[in-house]
């Protein structure tokens, strides 16, 4: 049995849970989500408040959720923040860990177990491929963070089971449910929790590979994720805009 009874969870839209449905239909679930309600297994007390918002830049992690997450003094959080920042062009990766580093120290001050995660290896991912090497560097920065102040760490790079197609979702940006449940199922071995099965458990075979199909799913792709993605860039625009945090309070795992 583990020791923790609050979980409070910080972050954009890989912590909000896009592209994992919620189980009632409104929303999203997602790895945040999922490992809450594994930590609440005979845990009736245990409480899990979520304020990821999609979109969102560290800086603004760290000026909005930070001191919300604070303030609800739970014992375990987990900070996943970064990801939009090194998709920006001339963004500066260890400027954005000193900005890391600083939010994670003000967490573990005020007592709270903190658990962060690496930056995927973005080989696998189309038209993310050349963030490679600013991805890379920005974790060397984060594992540095994690032996300073004593954090867990759940290595999303390490991770080649999510370099299959299936782990992620229609947009190829977020993950897919089955992505999200490995994920959580990582996380609890971080944290030391005991699960039902392997996050590197290997998936059942693929169906053979369609060329002509793939090809014309490349372009609607194109046309319905990367080019509005494109015009949200160039107008200033976030898909986070009036969005809210869907669990800003701590209440208890349903």
């Amino acid at each position: 049995m583990h020791r923790w009874n609050a979980l409070v969870a910080i972050g954009d839209s890989f912590t909000e849970g896009l592209d994992d449905p919620a189980l009632d239909g409104d929303g999203f679930r997602g790895w945040a989500d999922r490992l809450a309600e594994r930590l609440a297994v005979g845990r009736p007390e245990f409480r899990y408040a979520n304020l990821a918002v999609r979109g969102k830049l560290l800086q603004q992690i760290v000026d909005e959720q930070v001191p919300e997450a604070i303030a609800l003094r739970p014992d375990l959080v987990t900070f996943c923040a970064g990801g939009n920042d090194i998709l920006r062009p001339g963004s500066d990766p260890d400027a954005l860990a000193a900005l890391f580093d600083d939010a994670v120290a003000r967490m573990r001050a005020a007592g709270s177990d903190v658990v962060i995660c690496t930056g995927f290896d973005t080989k696998q991912i189309p038209v993310m491929k050349h963030l490679r090497g600013k991805v890379a560097t920005y974790n060397t920065h984060l594992w540095a963070t994690a032996d300073r102040h004593g954090c867990r760490v759940v290595d999303l790079w390490s991770m080649t089971v999510l370099h299959d197609p299936r782990a992620w979702g229609d947009d190829r940006l977020h993950l897919s449910p089955e992505g999200h449940e490995r994920v959580a199922l990582r996380a609890c071995d971080a944290l030391g929790v005991e699960v039902e099965s392997r996050w590197d458990d290997p998936w059942p075979p693929a169906p053979p590979v369609d060329w002509v199909s793939l090809r014309r799913e490349d372009l609607r792709w194109a046309k319905e994720h990367f080019v509005p993605w494109i015009g949200r860039r160039l107008r200033g625009e976030s898909s986070g805009d009036g969005v809210r945090a869907k669990r800003p309070k701590l209440t208890p795992v349903a």
